[in-house]
């Protein structure tokens, strides 16, 4: 191997770990509309995070929130499925990993709204409003599952 080629490998590095990790993640499928840019922003923190996403953009979410079983009012505006959970709204990706890694008898986590600060809801000044990622139950029934943003 020549100078050259070691160079060339250090710098595909990073491209190359990027991969490994994707292909160490399930595929998140994200269902979106397709004018939300906050959606847009959501997926790319999610593949920053190393999660391959596909994305499908729909008029009407309505559908697959009753399919996943979104509790009536925990919805936000875009609704994932990822390792047989629902994603719903804009929780952050280490949430979803530890989510992954734990598999609670649930239906998936939720972050109702689209509190500032949050993931694709990033503002210009950084402040992060004070949020909780809800995991949404078998029975329907809600829990923190993290809290995040400034204290109040």
């Amino acid at each position: 191997m020549n100078r050259r080629q070691a160079l060339l490998g250090l710098v595909a590095l990073p491209a190359v770990a990027h991969v490994a990790a994707a292909a160490n993640t399930p595929t998140v499928v994200v269902n979106k509309t397709p004018t939300c840019g906050c959606c847009g922003l959501w997926v790319k923190h999610m593949q920053a995070a190393g999660f391959a996403v596909q994305v499908h953009d729909l008029d009407n979410l309505a559908p697959i929130k009753e399919r996943v079983g979104v509790p009536f009012g925990m919805g936000s505006c875009h609704t994932a499925e990822v390792g047989g959970y629902f994603i719903e709204g804009h929780v952050p990706a280490e949430d979803v990993k530890r989510l992954l890694r734990e598999r609670p008898e649930a239906k998936g986590l939720t972050v109702p709204g689209m509190p500032a600060g949050s993931p694709g809801m990033e503002v210009p000044s950084g402040r992060v409003d004070r949020y909780d990622v809800l995991l949404v139950g078998k029975d329907g029934k809600t829990s923190v599952f993290a809290t995040h943003g400034d204290k109040k």
